[in-house]
């Protein structure tokens, strides 16, 4: 009978002394079910660069390396990197790079592998989610899909709907972005350490062009994350005191009113292309 995954990886930490660190967020994922759920969501072929994040001890990074063209792990502890050549030496498909995930150019490292597609797969650093996501998303970062481990509540604030209590700003931004799909929950026993928090698996399909239009797309996403910062306040009450508009309360419920909407109104009940609607609305000379 084959060892389990959790086994294997005592064994692992064991012959090679390693402690974890906390400040790298380092979780190992030990449970097989989850495993294969991420690589079968990730949809690997072999003409797919699968760009990893916090390999570990290469459990994901050897299962993505059997179908795909090309895996570029990429780790910042240096302490591991030993660790993963050796477990992976018998691979001719992967690259290990001893970096900062936010340090390293993407874009070149894409180019150097043109006419792949290009998908993230990882198990990421909690402290650092949102960060990374945000700036592949915000920077374009030519990939097809995001295939990720990540908290729990993050994954649910990106999936959320409007008018529940996960959506928000962060919600609206990836819908911008990306299609959105909650792959699986994933409880703390499937980690080693295990972590404080629940976690879950997401896959974010990224979008040719964004589903709606706009003038000014800063000014929408500065509208958006306005909207939303204070929660039990309504519309008019965010956008006025986030002073993003030189118009007052009552030139704001007017605003709304003319596009028809309540001026009661929270930001929590607006879709993407309402919010969409409101900033083309707005007239140039009335942003701050």
């Amino acid at each position: 009978m084959e060892a389990s995954l959790a086994y294997k990886t005592k064994q692992i930490i064991k012959k090679y002394e390693f402690s974890f660190k906390k400040n790298f967020g380092q979780n190992f994922l030990v449970d097989e079910r989850v495993l294969d759920k991420i690589i079968n969501a990730a949809d690997i072929g072999e003409n797919d660069l699968i760009i990893e994040v916090g390999p570990g001890i290469g459990t994901l990074t050897q299962a993505m390396a059997k179908k795909a063209g090309k895996v570029v792990s990429v780790e910042i502890d240096r302490t591991l990197v030993p660790i993963l050549e050796e477990l992976l030496e018998d691979y001719d498909n992967i690259e290990i790079i001893n970096e900062d995930i936010l340090k390293v150019d993407l874009k070149a490292l894409i180019e150097k592998h043109k006419g792949m597609n290009v998908k993230m797969v990882a198990n990421l650093p909690y402290n650092i989610t949102t960060p990374i996501i945000m700036t592949i998303l915000e920077k374009h970062i030519p990939m097809e899909s995001l295939t990720v481990m990540i908290q729990k509540e993050v994954a649910y604030r990106m999936n959320a709907e409007p008018s529940t209590k996960d959506y928000g700003s962060l919600s609206l931004m990836t819908r911008y972005y990306c299609e959105p799909y909650l792959v699986a929950n994933v409880p703390p026993n499937c980690f080693m350490p295990r972590p404080n928090v629940d976690s879950a698996v997401i896959r974010l399909t990224i979008l040719d062009k964004p589903p709606v239009e706009v003038k000014d797309e800063s000014f929408l996403f500065e509208f958006i994350k306005a909207a939303f910062s204070q929660r039990r306040k309504t519309l008019v009450n965010c956008i006025y005191n986030s002073g993003i508009m030189k118009m007052s309360k009552e030139e704001i419920a007017a605003l709304l009113r003319s596009l028809g909407y309540d001026e009661r109104i929270r930001g929590e009940s607006l879709t993407l292309q309402d919010f969409a609607r409101l900033c083309d609305g707005v007239s140039a000379d009335t942003k701050a």
